[in-house]
């Protein structure tokens, strides 16, 4: 039988968010934030892109199951205990920007939530593992959203910049790892939750979009130069959605659709983050659609100057395209869909599964770039059943993590340099797109259902002593 290898030191791991798992929704000094007021049920989405959202709570209309999660905030030292069991390297999760300007535009930082972070960090080192850490990940200021209008406002970069040097400063002994913005170019698609706006009906979707991009790239370089002053043996990274794009056929209109949609989506954020400036095909798009940004002088230099040091990305299915697409049937997925692959099977939520997608993703990447690469979400949600004696077979989840990780072995042998691995909900956390909680990817059960109800009693699924044996072999047991 083949042996799969990874290379020494690779950092296994898994990975959470914040406002999917903390809870502790008015606790510390916390601020409002855009999870804070995203409604639960498979219907989320779909409401906040209606006209009128307003980001109001209304909790006659709407359950808010972000606000309690699954309390991570009063019961992180059982779940670290939990990770550290199953030999974690790494943890990725994100700070919660409200925890530490609760409005977004203060002055001085929120003790409270800095001291929140601190005994998150010191509980993670006292089993060695090393956090990674997002620094804005789908929790904007609720202030700065409706004060502002998110990120299409150049002062909140200052905002940011305020809030990226209170984290480096504060935990430069704590975190060697960083990422500035998840999923940045889901913005394309859900400018709500990654850009802090909606598109209302009677302006043109594409100006604000990339304006307000443009402020993120600026601010992420100043984030990559401070980071690199302020600790410079860390590394920080970028964190794109990655779904390689296939043609649904050999016909060259749809192969040409197929590669227009990939380089938009997959790498317009990452070439400017990574290389540095805005590729040339994006100069014809902004022509085309009366695109102008904004930039003060120097943007593009201090673009240049602050490249991240690696590539984070999420991998959970690859996309199939054809450019009439009247005739077939849609598919499900990660804020984004295409086609139906006749040759992948998919999800209990419909997302394609496609093992060898990952491979293609890390070569794709790794020929694109040449820069370290790091799989940070990569997971299974599904439907997981506790058995009479309180057991979860979840050999589902094991199947499909298997199959990835054998692809990422792989792609090291094709010649990739591959960082790490952190499985996406390595606990059961709330949906990040339908806010439910039985939408499961975790290798650790916690007793929380859609209606509210539950224990919050944290179980060990099969899939948790699989891992664990994973992680102790170094990826050579699976």
């Amino acid at each position: 039988m083949k042996q799969y290898r990874f290379p020494e030191g690779f950092l296994w791991g898994g990975a959470t968010a914040a406002n999917q798992i903390e809870g502790g929704f008015y606790e510390g000094n916390k601020g409002l934030n855009i999870a804070d007021v995203l409604p639960g049920g498979k219907e989320r989405l779909s409401i906040l892109q209606s006209p009128g959202f307003n980001f109001e709570i209304d909790r006659e209309k709407y359950s808010y199951p972000n606000h309690e999660a699954i309390d991570f905030y009063h019961r992180f030292k059982e779940d670290i205990a939990l990770f550290a069991e199953m030999g974690f390297k790494v943890f990725r999760m994100s700070i919660a920007w409200t925890r530490i300007f609760p409005n977004g535009n203060e002055l001085e930082a929120n003790e409270e939530g800095l001291v929140f972070y601190d005994r998150v960090f010191d509980e993670l080192h006292k089993y060695g593992i090393e956090p990674v850490v997002t620094i804005s990940h789908y929790e904007m200021p609720l202030n700065l959203v409706k004060q502002y209008g998110g990120w299409r406002n150049r002062e909140v970069v200052t905002f940011f910049e305020r809030y990226v040097n209170a984290l480096f400063n504060r935990y430069k002994n704590k975190v060697k790892y960083w990422m500035t913005f998840n999923e940045i170019n889901s913005g394309l698609i859900m400018p709500i939750m990654g850009l802090g706006f909606a598109i209302q009906k009677e302006e043109d979707k594409y100006q604000p979009t990339y304006q307000a991009f443009h402020h993120q790239f600026v601010a992420s370089s100043i984030a990559v130069k401070a980071c690199h002053d302020i600790i410079p043996d860390a590394k920080i990274g970028c964190m794109i959605l990655y779904a390689p794009v296939y043609s649904y056929d050999s016909n060259p209109k749809n192969v040409m659709y197929a590669l227009q949609e990939e380089r938009f989506f997959n790498y317009f954020c990452a070439d400017v983050q990574v290389r540095g400036e805005y590729p040339a095909f994006i100069k014809r798009f902004f022509k085309e659609h009366n695109i102008e940004i904004q930039m003060q002088d120097g943007d593009l230099d201090l673009i240049k100057e602050g490249t991240v040091d690696y590539i984070g990305f999420s991998y959970y299915m690859s996309r199939t395209e054809k450019k009439d697409k009247s005739d077939l049937e849609n598919s499900q997925g990660n804020l984004i869909g295409g086609v139906k692959n006749p040759f992948l099977k998919a999800s209990d939520w419909g997302w394609e599964i496609d093992p060898e997608g990952l491979r293609i993703s890390l070569n794709q990447l790794y020929d694109r770039y040449q820069v370290p690469l790091f799989v940070v979400e990569n997971g299974l949600g599904a439907y997981d059943k506790v058995e009479e004696d309180g057991s979860i077979a979840d050999d589902y989840r094991i199947n499909y993590l298997r199959e990835h990780i054998k692809a990422m072995s792989e792609s090291i042998e094709d010649g990739v340099d591959l960082m790490g691995y952190t499985s996406w909900g390595c606990i059961d956390l709330v949906s990040a797109s339908s806010g439910e909680f039985s939408k499961r990817y975790g290798f650790i059960y916690v007793d929380k259902q859609d209606d509210g109800s539950g224990t919050l009693e944290r179980k060990k699924k099969m899939s948790f002593f699989w891992y664990k044996d994973v992680i102790a072999s170094n990826g050579e047991k699976l």
